[in-house]
């Protein structure tokens, strides 16, 4: 590995770089971009449970807007329950953005490493060609080794760069399909709370 690092020229090391950097953010990701640990299955039942028995004090609003993103959604409109739908539509959306943006984090990076791992090659492989024609220039076409150590230098920063760019571009791809899915699902609980406080409120007034 070190033999082709140093094969490579100055510019592996900027790829290898961007590897680790790519693969710190993928195993971060896959441990924060958990499912259940965003959306908890029984949050939303247990909160209107809550609710419903009139146990939801400060002191659980607050331990609900710790417990988990979807805690923070839920317990943002809560607290503005008692002004409208409206402004308990706004603070959702609201805490729903930062959420989303906490979601999304580190994507940028990993987006960005696919782009220029594969710029990275090309600049290795231009480089090497030119050092293959320096070579030729000075000293013509009769030193293979020369003209060989070029040509390497060229093909291998240009297979590590799309060898770092692809993993990074697939699972930056599905990380992306991830965090909507996810969205979604929170926008599912929200709807279920926003509806079933409306209807509770139509059904005191009928009353």
């Amino acid at each position: 590995m070190l033999e082709l690092v140093t094969a490579g020229g100055w510019l592996m090391v900027l790829i290898v770089l961007c590897s680790i950097v790519a693969l710190a953010i993928c195993i971060e990701r896959l441990y924060t971009l958990n499912p259940r640990k965003i959306s908890p299955p029984h949050l939303l039942a247990t909160v209107w449970k809550q609710l419903k028995a009139g146990e939801l004090d400060g002191n659980r609003l607050r331990n609900l807007r710790q417990s988990s993103p979807l805690g923070k959604i839920l317990a943002a409109g809560l607290v503005n329950a008692s002004h409208g739908r409206e402004v308990m539509k706004e603070s959702i959306q609201d805490a729903a953005s930062h959420v989303v943006h906490e979601l999304e984090r580190y994507l940028n990076t990993l987006g960005t490493i696919a782009a220029i791992a594969p710029l990275l090659g090309l600049l290795g492989t231009v480089v090497g060609m030119i050092k293959v024609f320096a070579q030729i220039m000075a000293q013509g076409t009769g030193n293979a080794s020369a003209l060989a150590g070029g040509i390497s230098e060229a093909l291998i920063t240009t297979a590590a760069g799309l060898a770092v760019a692809i993993p990074a571009l697939v699972m930056h791809r599905y990380f992306s399909g991830r965090i909507d899915a996810i969205v979604v699902g929170l926008e599912q609980e929200t709807i279920k709370l926003m509806d079933a406080l409306h209807n509770e409120e139509r059904r005191d007034e009928q009353s």
